[in-house]
């Protein structure tokens, strides 16, 4: 049966309106951002603001909204595809893919390591095995000083993308290396614990991923990472999943399930709906970070909003970039 043109023309001139107007109230929902003017944000406005107050120490959460003038699946694509390593002041020296079952090929950039002072910190970090790296008793003692150090990561990398592979977050050996004997699963489990309204909205979604604890049904798009956090070179495994959500949206979950310093675990959430601005097909973006560090149970009052600005700061940073690039 055909459907007149006519009527065609005023669905599809509905369908934005409609979106518009749910997508902002859906955000208001569950975010910590109440009134947002979506004509503002197209301007190349971002919004930032720290998350909900965490009741662990060591855990801190930023939320940020934009809009891009791309659908969802264009946005899904340009994540896809976005090189943090083209964009020095992200700092992330490599970045390399795990495409298929995790093999030693996937980490053989870590062969011929970057000279800069961040990848000599962590080769001197690595030479006396300090406590401040992240490993297992049992990941330290197979270090051998006669091989090359980078070795020694690749292959410990190795076996903890099998391990997520196999069994998800929650398979990730703990850092017993030290005292602080943190678990990835765990702390990821309890970062989203903490935000009630953000895993009302995501729940569903993260629970088909191997972020929150098992393999997840959901297949991951899996990478490692060479990259600066403060002055210190930092090795870190993740893994990414998107699915569509309704009215054509996205959900999107990026964790962080390793890291051999500098922070425990990390998880980048998006929630990305279809919009009309001034007639041109976009999307709304809101993106919450969340990041679990043994450094930051220690702030208090000045110096934990000093943290907590720095952080928003980054992020702003970050999804500057990704708009400008993604809006292309």
């Amino acid at each position: 049966m055909k459907i007149s043109a006519l009527f065609c023309l005023v669905l599809v001139a509905a369908v934005p309106a409609l979106s518009r107007a749910d997508a902002l109230s859906e955000m208001a929902g569950f975010s910590v951002f109440g009134k947002v003017s979506l004509d503002e944000l197209a301007k190349g406005g971002i919004k930032t603001a720290a998350g909900v107050p965490m009741s662990t120490p060591r855990d801190l959460s930023v939320q940020s909204c934009f809009v891009l003038p791309k659908t969802p699946a264009q946005v899904i694509e340009a994540l896809k595809q976005f090189d943090p390593t083209a964009h020095r002041e992200l700092k992330v020296f490599l970045h390399s893919d795990i495409s298929g079952a995790p093999s030693a090929a996937n980490f053989s950039k870590l062969a011929h390591p970057p000279g800069n002072a961040a990848a000599r910190a962590l080769s001197s970090a690595t030479e006396k095995m300090s406590p401040e790296l992240q490993v297992s008793r049992a990941e330290a003692q197979k270090f051998d000083s006669a091989k090359p150090i980078f070795s020694f990561w690749a292959d410990l990398l190795l076996q903890r993308a099998k391990d997520f592979v196999a069994g998800g977050a929650s398979a990730q050996r703990a850092y017993d290396h030290t005292s602080a004997a943190a678990q990835p699963g765990r702390e990821i489990s309890g970062l989203v614990r903490q935000q009630p309204q953000v895993a009302k909205q995501f729940g569903g979604f993260l629970g088909t991923t191997g972020l929150m604890g098992g393999r997840g049904s959901l297949k991951p798009e899996l990478y490692w990472e060479l990259l600066q956090v403060e002055d210190d070179g930092v090795l870190t495994l993740g893994a990414s999943y998107n699915r569509a959500s309704a009215g054509g949206g996205y959900q999107v979950a990026d964790g962080l399930y390793y890291a051999s310093g500098g922070y425990y675990v990390a998880l980048t959430l998006y929630q990305i709906w279809p919009v009309d601005v001034g007639g041109r097909p976009s999307s709304l973006v809101w993106r919450g970070d969340f990041i679990s560090a043994a450094s930051l149970g220690d702030l208090h009052g000045i110096e934990r909003l000093a943290a907590e600005s720095a952080m928003k700061k980054d992020i702003l940073k970050a999804a500057t970039i990704f708009r400008n690039e993604g809006g292309r």
